[in-house]
């Protein structure tokens, strides 16, 4: 069954060691019917994980005896010892501890080898690892996740939220099998399979001042106070490259790298933050915040982007996860659009 885990990111996946992010995971995996690794290993895994041949043997539905013959025989055949026989359990030798951290290796290749072999036979069913962006923990990805699990219930996800950097470092490395990210740079490694433009604009609540105008220029934005990211965001060193005059004597500037507390500060009608439609959708969709547009000449657009590792070809699992997820973000700008263009700002009604 699906079950969702929030474990805390590590220190090399923060921007600082006080900054922490989350890990999302969604786990519904499935070991393999019958296991490749030989008997004696996993018993000695299992004696190190339990502690005692006892616990072991009740953990793994055998008798104990079974387990002990198993574990002599392989430290008879090695020549060395793999556990101290203590009077309260088990505790391994670094002979055993090296042992151990072989069983444990193949145990994780044995469960790849599973799922490429399902992936190579165009099953849908089989684990796939997602790279995603804070910003979409609140917007499109809660509705995909239930979607997927409702369209393809034999697909198991692990989502990690990271910040665009760590996304393609993620593909390239091979941890991760699928990026959505805003700004991934396009390269002889990253194959994009999906992209939309997103235009830079600004977030604030709707009596704020600036919230009925049809745009604004980022002069007029810094007339008041505003919500910045903080530098380990791409938009916000963007907007130190083209723009670094916002960044000047502006008093009233609150950096932070929490986009919740940006939109926050938005919602009290005191601050106005840059960035764009799809890191404030639900916000926008329930009516909190208003969306203007930043006109200013030479204003790029952010894109977001769905992508893989060039390198390896594009499994059946993987392409119909990345259809379905870029179908969610679609509907989600289309949805955030719509409700834009039902209730226009106010200046757009006097022309």
């Amino acid at each position: 069954m699906w079950g969702w885990h929030i474990l805390r990111s590590p220190d090399h996946c923060r921007p600082s060691a006080i900054k922490q992010q989350s890990i999302l995971k969604i786990s519904m995996e499935a070991p393999m019917a019958r296991s490749l690794i030989p008997t004696a290993l996993r018993y000695v895994d299992q004696v190190a994980r339990s502690g005692s041949i006892q616990r072991a043997a009740r953990e793994l539905n055998v008798a104990a005896s079974a387990i002990n013959r198993q574990l002599l025989r392989l430290e008879e055949e090695l020549g060395v010892p793999l556990f101290e026989r203590m009077p309260r359990g088990m505790r391994l030798t670094s002979s055993g501890d090296a042992i151990v951290s072989m069983a444990r290796r193949w145990r994780n290749d044995e469960r790849r080898a599973s799922e490429d072999i399902r992936k190579l036979q165009g099953v849908h069913q089989g684990h796939v690892r997602l790279v995603a962006m804070g910003s979409h923990v609140d917007g499109f990805l809660s509705t995909w996740i239930t979607d997927l699990a409702a369209l393809h219930p034999n697909i198991s996800l692990s989502v990690e939220i990271c910040n665009t950097d760590e996304a393609s470092a993620a593909l390239l490395d091979g941890t991760a099998d699928l990026a959505a990210a805003f700004n991934l740079s396009p390269g002889r490694h990253l194959h994009v399979l999906w992209e939309s433009e997103l235009p830079l604009g600004c977030i604030v609540a709707p009596d704020h001042p600036l919230a009925n105008e049809a745009s604004v220029s980022l002069q007029e934005i810094c007339g008041y106070p505003v919500a910045l990211q903080s530098k380990s965001l791409f938009i916000r060193r963007y907007l130190e490259s083209h723009y670094s005059w916002l960044f000047g004597d502006n008093q009233n500037r609150i950096e932070t790298n929490s986009l919740p507390l940006i939109k926050k500060l938005a919602r009290t009608g005191r601050y106005v933050s840059v960035t764009s439609e799809l890191d404030a959708a639900p916000e926008l969709l329930d009516g909190r915040l208003r969306f203007v547009p930043v006109r200013d000449q030479g204003a790029e657009p952010q894109v977001i982007r769905v992508a893989i590792d060039a390198r390896k070809p594009l499994s059946p699992i993987v392409k119909v996860t990345a259809e379905t997820l870029s179908e969610s973000i679609r509907l989600c700008l289309e949805q955030v659009r719509g409700r834009a263009h039902r209730h226009p700002p106010a200046m757009a009604l006097k022309d």
